[in-house]
């Protein structure tokens, strides 16, 4: 494969790989994979999207749960230099159609139990459980040894949650999430030394872009579950096979309340990170109790930006829990009125961001001017001090 600089999706695996290629990368059910492993594994899956007639550019959906193979595929388009467009797993019908559709999606990479509901004509290849599917074809598959893709070329559409509009495709370029992976890594304190679960949705930019790719980044070792099931989190905890969980705050919720909360050894995780909304006071206070040495993170952000914008620290959670924290390494933002002026602390307005790790634009739609010079991606938000650190809040995620 012609190298370049290794700027790339792709890349954060390979340099990982190469330093610790015995070590551990992901845990996904009975399966394992060195990062070694796993580096040679995406090689494989490049080449054989590839040799299906793909070339660079071409847009891939994938339509599946999580599991290691799906992990495989994005990394593997990467590699490639196809563009990966993750899509909900539970969408259906029109919903399902639009994306496949809009997008342009030469191939989805489906799952078997939801293959079926794919539009008719669509070109499908099965992820895994299936004779043929793109996992179990890795041990015959040739690696793949076309040209590196560039730093500035397309790697994923991460389409919006399309609550106002139909969902708007996020073109984010290689250079834009591995910013993103650094941010997230520095603002979140990630660490090879770091045993993650990641339990939420692979489809979703949160789990995969700002703890999965991060932690292969850094050379963690992963566990990949199904779903937030408590009984299998709480397992992995008194195992010592899991110190640190990103779920939103429904999920911590649900945690709290078990019954089995107050008398499992749990002492054993170290960081909670959540997001999408403001995490309810009195679950804080019961899951600090309960483990005094739990360090909780607000994670907030957009799709159009990676997705991590602000962090709130652990140490910033005491007096002001509402508040979506400051900042991460790569972001720029201000909390503004329609003028484009800062506002006061306690004045609603709108969060503007400039960033490298913001997108390109949105998927097969004409750019439209800015609104205001050196500003991109927005969200209501309220001030909560000086805009020059642009410690804001809001309840969006």
């Amino acid at each position: 494969m012609t190298q370049g600089h290794g700027s790339t999706v792709d890349g954060v695996l390979r340099r990982s790989a190469r330093r610790t290629p015995a070590r551990i990368a992901l845990e996904y059910g009975e399966r394992g994979w060195t990062y070694g492993e796993l580096d040679d594994a995406v090689t494989r899956a490049a080449g054989l999207l590839r040799a299906e007639g793909l070339a660079p550019g071409d847009r891939v959906a994938a339509y599946g749960h999580n599991s290691d193979a799906y992990l495989i595929a994005f990394l593997a388009c990467a590699r490639a230099g196809l563009v990966h467009v993750p899509v909900n797993q539970n969408l259906t019908g029109d919903d399902l159609a639009y994306i496949v559709g809009q997008s342009g999606s030469a191939l989805v990479l489906a799952d078997p139990d939801l293959a079926g509901r794919l539009p008719d004509g669509v070109r499908a290849l099965p992820l895994r459980d299936a004779d043929g599917s793109l996992l179990a074809r890795l041990s015959d598959a040739p690696p793949y040894d076309g040209p590196e893709p560039r730093a500035e070329d397309l790697v994923q559409l991460l389409y919006t949650s399309g609550t106002t509009a139909a969902p708007k495709g996020a073109m984010m370029t290689h250079r834009a999430l591995v910013h993103e992976y650094l941010s997230a890594i520095t603002a979140l304190d990630l660490s090879a030394g770091d045993r993650p679960a990641h339990a939420l949705p692979l489809y979703h930019s949160a789990q995969m872009h700002v703890f999965l790719l991060p932690y292969l980044a850094v050379g963690a070792t992963s566990v990949l579950l199904d779903a937030p099931d408590g009984d299998r989190l709480f397992d992995l905890i008194e195992q010592s096979r899991v110190d640190s969980l990103f779920a939103p705050p429904t999920v911590w919720i649900g945690l709290a309340n078990r019954p089995d909360f107050a008398t499992r050894d749990l002492d054993g995780l170290r960081k909670a990170y959540y997001g999408a909304s403001i995490m309810p006071v009195p679950v804080l206070q019961r899951l600090r109790a309960r483990l005094p040495g739990l360090a909780v993170y607000n994670c907030f952000g957009q799709s159009e930006i990676g997705p991590l914008a602000t962090v709130l620290a652990p140490d910033e959670h005491d007096g002001r829990p509402d508040s979506c924290g400051r900042p991460v390494l790569f972001v720029d933002a201000r909390v503004v009125d329609e003028r484009g002026e800062d506002v006061p602390d306690g004045t609603p307005g709108e969060i503007v961001y400039r960033s490298p790790q913001l997108c390109e634009g949105y998927w097969d739609r004409p750019r439209r001017p800015p609104r205001r010079s050196g500003t991109a991606g927005s969200t209501p938000a309220t001030s909560r001090c000086a805009t020059r650190t642009a410690t804001t809040r809001s309840s969006t995620g």
